[in-house]
């Protein structure tokens, strides 16, 4: 994910096969951008409101915004993004592995900046 997300792994280990659970505090003004995933992913809001829009472009005004207690679930292959407005979030990300973020642009993928 982008610099910024403070992550805890709470079960498992998503780059292996078997359930996991990750707990992601988000700061205000954060911005993930069009990803997909290789296996199901559940989100459940746990502070904050987080954002969150289908498609292969980041277009805020296409997303929704998820409060405390909201969930959404991803199928496999859909190609989504998210932000957080001036409070920040925090969520959980809880699937079974292996788990993975593939990036619709490549350059937008963090892991690819130096």
């Amino acid at each position: 994910l982008p610099t910024g997300a403070k992550a805890a792994i709470l079960e498992g280990d998503p780059a292996q096969p078997g359930p996991f659970t990750l707990r992601l505090q988000l700061p205000p003004h954060y911005k993930v951008s069009p990803h997909w995933h290789p296996v199901i992913e559940h989100v459940t809001v746990i502070s904050g409101v987080f954002h969150m829009g289908s498609g292969s472009v980041f277009d805020s005004v296409k997303g929704m915004a998820l409060p405390a207690g909201s969930m959404a679930i991803m199928a496999v292959g859909t190609r989504h993004f998210a932000w957080t407005e001036s409070e920040g979030a925090v969520i959980q990300l809880h699937g079974v592995g292996p788990w993975g973020i593939n990036y619709v642009d490549p350059a937008n993928d963090p892991r690819n900046k130096k």
